[in-house]
């Protein structure tokens, strides 16, 4: 019977800057995603770090106030029966401007807090060094990412965790879906929306750098730890066979692939140096730049929402883009109340392709269904919806383990509701466990199990062997 490997880690995946609120309490800075009270591409609003002034308050300062709730929320993964919660730390709460030489210890001792609840639970953390957020005092003063100094900050950052928690926390990501400065540069890399390509792709360079440097530094403070990278696995199809639609296909998915090349075998491919030759793009790469790239991680982690098509024919191509990522939509595809086309196989096929690529671990550390829920009259929510896309997802990650396919592990995005990413709202819901809240702020933030609660405690409970 296929099944899932007996130390496969179930559990679900949150970020920072999406549930936890209390955006300056404690020491903590103003950071990009506090800046976008809008989501990643709203408008940036100067914002005053002074928690008595009141000023276009945004969902995400209180979120789902994780912060304060968290031992009650863990309680509740515990109940479903997590053996693992991906989490981010906010870079702010550690550098609250990016470049003290000092840490802010109040920040340091909620993680603290946070990993010992985890750890009286039997939860493991995998623990994301940078999601969706970099201190706005980098940005403000240094220009991001694009500043080559933002580095050094970055692995300072680093070091200060991985010492601090060495002995609590032994999974780590580096960064959230790296290949996402392609298309919100601000939140990927601390970079203007109307920033050029080579701008962009210089920004990368060095956060890609960062990501080696922490690599090797995670491994020389923790040596039995395991860090790895974090894609937005964004699989594209040809629209159709034609030669042209296969070929853009190609190189549509070699636009994001490469992030994972260059983390996974240390260099640069030839592809990349033809496109920046093409695009006129001449990056400053340094020869202690190729030997830092050296430092490869230990395996790949990666988000898997939907799947798309390209085209080669211009005009189609403009008639038919859409959606967060402008993907061409796929006629053989249903799509959510959210546009995002659900696409179970592609899951398996992307797992085979990443597999098939670089031959390491695989961890599939975001996948979800974003849905309106109806509270009915006595409290429940029958989100047998959200059961079905995960059901369907999850055979299909069986399915890949049986093509030979080294799974780590499988954390559900939004395990509890929290504030979106792209619009900053909290109709869009996630979660196995419903936050009373709306999108205007109003509601009392109970916690109330819906019906995919039990589902994926069974779930978890079986091993996956109740998967239909």
């Amino acid at each position: 019977m296929k099944s899932f490997p007996k130390a496969f880690l179930w559990g679900g995946a949150i970020a920072a800057n999406q549930v936890e609120g209390a955006y300056l309490k404690h020491g903590k800075g103003l950071s990009t995603s506090d800046m976008q009270p809008h989501g990643v591409f709203g408008e940036v609003v100067e914002r005053v770090a002074d928690d008595n002034i009141l000023q276009d308050q945004a969902l995400k300062d209180v979120a789902i106030d994780f912060y304060h709730r968290f031992p009650q929320d863990i309680a509740l993964f515990a109940e479903m029966g997590f053996t693992c919660l991906r989490v981010s730390i906010a870079w702010t709460r550690i550098f609250p401007n990016g470049d003290e030489t000092t840490p802010n210890e109040e920040g340091l001792a909620f993680y603290d807090r946070l990993f010992d609840e985890l750890a009286a639970h039997n939860i493991t953390p995998l623990v994301t060094l940078s999601h969706y957020e970099m201190p706005w005092g980098l940005v403000k003063q240094y220009g991001g990412w694009g500043n080559r100094q933002t580095i050094d900050f970055f692995e300072r950052y680093a070091r200060t965790v991985f010492t601090r928690y060495q002995a609590k926390v032994k999974l780590w990501l580096t960064f959230n879906e790296i290949n996402m400065s392609l298309h919100a540069p601000l939140t990927g890399v601390g970079l203007p929306h109307d920033s050029s390509k080579a701008e962009v792709y210089q920004a990368i360079h060095h956060q890609l750098v960062a990501s080696a440097r922490v690599v090797k530094a995670c491994h020389e403070i923790i040596p039995e730890s395991k860090i790895g990278n974090m894609l937005l696995g964004g699989l594209m199809y040809p629209l159709s066979c034609k030669p042209a639609d296969v070929f853009e296909a190609l190189q549509e998915n070699r636009s994001w692939q490469f992030f994972g090349d260059v983390q996974c075998r240390g260099a640069y491919p030839g592809y990349m140096l033809r496109y920046f030759r093409d695009n006129g793009i001449e990056l400053e790469i340094t020869d202690t730049d190729r030997d830092a790239l050296k430092s490869t991680v230990d395996f790949i982690s990666f988000s898997y929402y939907m799947s798309g098509c390209v085209t080669a024919d211009k005009e189609l191509n403009e008639q038919l883009r859409g959606n967060i990522l402008s993907m061409v939509p796929n006629p053989h595809l249903v799509s959510s109340e959210w546009g995002w086309q659900i696409d179970p196989l592609g899951l398996r096929t992307l797992m085979n392709m990443l597999w098939d690529r670089w031959e390491k671990p695989l961890f599939i550390v975001e996948n979800g269904l974003g849905a309106k829920d109806k509270v009915e009259e006595d409290g429940s929510i029958n989100d047998d919806y959200r059961i079905d896309y995960l059901n369907d997802h999850l055979v299909q990650v069986r399915e890949a383990i049986d093509d030979g396919v080294e799974v780590m592990g499988y954390t559900s995005w939004g395990p509890i509701d929290l504030v979106s990413a792209s619009k900053a709202e909290i109709s869009k819901r996630y979660g196995f466990i419903y936050v009373d809240r709306d999108d205007k702020g109003n509601g009392t933030l109970a916690r109330s199990r819906k019906k995919s609660f039990f589902w994926y405690r069974e779930t978890i409970a079986n091993n996956g062997a109740n998967l239909k």
